[in-house]
């Protein structure tokens, strides 16, 4: 896969994992909560992940939404941040 295909990947994996488990990421870099550089981070950060298969078989089995990301999750730290009313 060529790097940008990777990153475009991830990309998505990021953003259907965040409005799977109600974490609003444009609401947050939009309202200061979560910088743009850390948004590219945690899309860096989940190109290392070692299960984006296993990734996209969780978020398809969970399209109704979850509690929270998989315990794999390299970002869910900062899905559950910003899933809590108010993102503080």
């Amino acid at each position: 896969m060529r790097g940008g295909g990777k990153i475009d990947r991830h990309m998505g994996l990021v953003k259907r994992m965040a409005a799977t488990v109600g974490a609003d990421l444009a609401g947050a870099v939009a309202d200061g909560r979560l910088a743009p550089a850390d948004l590219r981070g945690a899309v860096l950060k989940c190109t290392g992940c070692a299960c984006p298969d296993a990734c996209g078989r969780w978020l398809e089995e969970h399209a109704a939404g979850a509690e929270a990301a998989p315990g794999y999750c390299r970002n869910a730290d900062l899905f559950a941040r910003l899933a809590l009313p108010g993102g503080d």
